[in-house]
């Protein structure tokens, strides 16, 4: 980013307000498919003090570029940071590092939103295939019932797969993978909003 660029960031400090910034940065990515209406641009220049309206364009494009780091390649809050160079003021780093933080996942959600959302888990059900074979080998068979809530009615499909012995070694192995990774993402939401807490 260049240097020009991240030399209009102190004008956030302007605001002398956290809830200022957090409100641009939501309009920010309200309007990230519009871009901001004279409204928007007017109660902003407004929270920052500016007398100049061209100032707030640097500021934006600055914003709009951490904003889009942050949410399309899902940077965690160490290398938010590390975004900013030295000479932005460390106050202003921090805030806008918990505030990105903050709003990382929910934008993320917009973005899958905005794909077309996934399918969900509704149930799941299995038997033994061929129980009743003197030599085979024995194989599960997996049902899963999925239903997609992205088209005006939701819509129910199904998937069915054989799992044998190995192949349900691996299947759990990336389960608990899984598992210990959605812990993970559970415990840092709760030291954020501790450290949300104490530092703001």
């Amino acid at each position: 980013m260049e240097q020009t660029l991240w030399s209009h960031l102190p004008l956030l400090v302007r605001s002398n307000s956290k809830d200022s910034v957090e409100y641009i940065l939501q309009a920010l990515w309200r309007t990230r498919k519009t871009g901001l209406d004279p409204a928007d641009r007017d109660i902003i220049r407004d929270m920052l003090q500016l007398q100049n309206e061209s100032d707030l364009d640097p500021l934006f494009v600055c914003l709009r570029m951490l904003i889009r780091r942050c949410v399309y390649d899902n940077i965690g809050r160490d290398e938010i940071q590390k975004l900013f160079p030295s000479e932005v003021l460390p106050e202003l780093q921090r805030l806008l590092t918990l505030l990105l933080q903050k709003f990382q996942r929910e934008w993320r959600q917009d973005v899958l939103k905005d794909q077309g959302a996934l399918p969900r888990l509704k149930t799941m059900t299995w038997d033994m295939a061929n129980p009743d074979a003197e030599f085979a080998d024995p194989v599960a068979v997996i049902n899963l019932k999925l239903l997609n809530d992205s088209q005006s009615r939701s819509k129910e499909s199904e998937v069915k797969f054989e799992l044998a012995n190995d192949t349900l070694e691996t299947m759990l192995n990336s389960m608990y993978s899984i598992r210990d990774q959605l812990s993970n993402v559970g415990e840092a939401s709760n030291d954020y909003l501790s450290q949300d807490a104490n530092m703001l």
